[in-house]
């Protein structure tokens, strides 16, 4: 008997880390936020793969070395796995917004990507982010999208007032942990 993977994207800035202005630049600066590591592991240990998609203009602008950003990333997947959690893959676009990329959030281009390499059910799959563009492209991608207050949150919720929204990751996963545990208990 196989079991189906259980996925959940995520957007980096505002939702795992403080979304600075001037981009997080170097490991040192990359600031997770309050119980990300905790709810990544929880999430883990549910059976969760967890992706990250992300824009970062900041190298396409010259102001993030690939090889900081790479150490950035690593410094994230670190802080997590200290917690039991793990993140499966991180997914980035370096392109301005003017070179209108495909991958580039709002367009669907990275969570495609994933869900090429992953191959998981985007029907089946939420996206969680703090922007309108993070919304935008789980829904053109076919994903569920979802909310959270931190970072760019507040302005987009109230942009966007049909997309379920949550206070941070750790009362998503509150949310998501009870669903499928709704599920299980109604199947046959």
């Amino acid at each position: 008997m196989t079991t189906t993977k259980k996925f959940l994207l995520l957007d980096r800035d505002g939702v795992c880390n403080r979304d600075r202005s001037d981009y997080v630049r170097l490991p040192e600066e990359l600031e997770i936020l309050p119980g990300i590591p905790a709810s990544l592991g929880r999430l883990h240990r549910a059976g969760y793969r967890v992706i990250i998609i992300t824009n970062q203009a900041g190298v396409g602008k010259g102001l993030i070395r690939p090889t900081d950003l790479e150490a950035i990333h690593q410094s994230l997947k670190s802080q997590v796995a200290m917690a039991g959690g793990h993140i499966d893959g991180i997914y980035f676009c370096p392109h301005l917004t003017e070179a209108q990329c495909s991958c580039r959030k709002p367009k669907p281009g990275l969570i495609l990507a994933a869900q090429k390499e992953w191959g998981f059910n985007p029907k089946e799959t939420w996206m969680v982010g703090d922007a309108v563009r993070d919304v935008q492209a789980a829904r053109a991608a076919g994903c569920r999208p979802a909310l959270v207050r931190t970072g760019h949150g507040l302005e987009s919720i109230q942009q966007l007032p049909d997309v379920l929204a949550f206070d941070d990751l750790a009362d998503f996963t509150d949310f998501l942990l009870q669903e499928n545990t709704r599920r299980t208990k109604f199947l046959p």
